[in-house]
């Protein structure tokens, strides 16, 4: 450092005298100069470094730091030679006590030249590890690009562990289900269950296959002839109130009533219409089986006072097909499902019926009656064993698998 401050040669430097101190005005007590009143203010313990501030800390400044009005401006560079003790430099720099080294001799012709590098003054000597930097430090900056990779990284790391927490969630399940220390369930909870979940055949179930739009029947028309059946319109799911005649409701009423479906169709002369009902009940399976005992026992499929009503399409061949018009009928209560299936039939042409005819009678042989003749018995019999079929197969769709009796 000395020698960047050198005068660099034989030239004499310039002697320098310290300012004359200027008398106080009349009637003001004496103080001392600047650099004495900072020197007197100073902080104890403070080294008088070239970096050191000429005076005591601001608020918040770290013992040995730069005056505020320093922060941010490079440091001032010490002057070519010490000054006596006390005088003060460039602003914020205090000069510190010592002899003034002499001036270098002057050339002397036949001699060699002085060396350029005096030796150094005491000021310049480096400063003593403890002491503070002229100013703070600038923090350490990561790479631009590190700020775009971390979020990177972060997002990848919670896209793992959300990852990691789906596979555990769903490996819990599969634990869960098929536990081989769960307790088996009894025939009977194994029952109660695969009951309950066939209540839901009616909404998790297609209506074309429950309800097809065609239906093809080997032998099951009259004398074992052929039968195909064309659906003309499907009712949307809805309540019992005006299904069924009054004595029907009451028979039925201790099933209870979830929903009831139903379509109805025409044979391939459209001759005939037949209305197929499915009747989704809230009874258990001991109720139902009560109910069909009683259905059978008391022989009620025979009763005409019992006959279901029929759903009628404007538009089409069933537009006439009403109360009057029901000609055979039959109702099978399942004691196995909570549903009951049903199926009414009559004339496509809007013929009244004095005398309907149950299904179980006008299909055996020898039945002489106007619907046995014309095969409404049939028809009304065979449809509501094809949406029966359909029923059960599924309902053991809707109960097999892990949670089901099938499973």
């Amino acid at each position: 450092m000395s020698a960047g401050f050198d005068s660099g040669g034989a030239t004499p430097r310039p002697s320098w005298s310290p300012p004359r101190p200027i008398p106080p005005p009349p009637g003001t007590a004496p103080h001392t100069s600047a650099p004495a009143h900072w020197a007197a203010t100073a902080a104890p313990g403070r080294t008088s470094a070239p970096w050191a501030a000429a005076g005591p800390p601001a608020a918040g400044e770290p013992e040995g730091g730069l005056p505020q009005e320093l922060y941010g401006t490079p440091p001032m560079p010490a002057p070519p030679h010490p000054r006596p003790a006390g005088e003060r430099g460039p602003v914020g720099v205090a000069y510190p006590a010592g002899p003034v080294p002499p001036p270098p001799p002057a050339a002397v012709p036949g001699m060699p030249p002085a060396p350029r590098h005096a030796p150094a003054a005491a000021w310049s000597s480096p400063a003593p590890p403890s002491a503070p930097p002229p100013y703070p430090p600038r923090p350490s900056q990561a790479p631009s690009h590190a700020a775009q990779v971390r979020p990177r990284t972060a997002a990848a790391a919670l896209c793992l562990v959300l990852g990691l927490g789906l596979l555990g969630g769903a490996g819990a399940g599969v634990w869960i289900n098929h536990d081989p220390a769960a307790p088996t369930p009894t025939a009977a909870e194994a029952s109660r269950r695969d009951f309950a979940l066939a209540r839901g055949l009616w909404h998790s179930t297609p209506v074309d296959t429950l309800f097809p739009p065609t239906l093809h029947g080997e032998g099951l028309g009259p004398g074992g002839a052929e039968r195909t059946w064309t659906r003309i319109g499907v009712a949307p799911a809805g309540d019992c109130r005006e299904a069924f005649d009054p004595l029907l409701a009451r028979v039925l009423r201790p099933a209870g009533c979830v929903k009831l479906l139903r379509a109805t169709y025409t044979d391939a002369t459209s001759s005939a219409v037949t209305t197929v009902g499915l009747l989704v009940t809230k009874a258990d399976a001991p109720t139902m089986r009560k109910l069909r005992d009683r259905w059978r026992t008391e022989r009620l499929g025979a009763r005409a006072d019992l006959m279901p009503r029929p759903v009628a399409f404007p538009g089409t061949v069933s537009a006439g097909f009403g109360n009057r018009q029901r000609a055979s009928w039959t109702v099978t209560v399942a004691a196995d499902l909570p549903v009951v299936v049903y199926a009414v039939s009559g004339f496509a042409d809007d013929r009244e019926i004095a005398v309907p005819q149950p299904a179980a009678s006008a299909v055996t042989a020898g039945a002489t009656a106007a619907p046995a003749q014309a095969g409404l018995g049939h028809e009304a019999d065979a449809l509501a064993d094809a949406v029966d079929s359909r029923a059960h197969s599924a309902a053991r769709s809707l109960t097999a698998g892990p949670t089901g009796g099938a499973g």
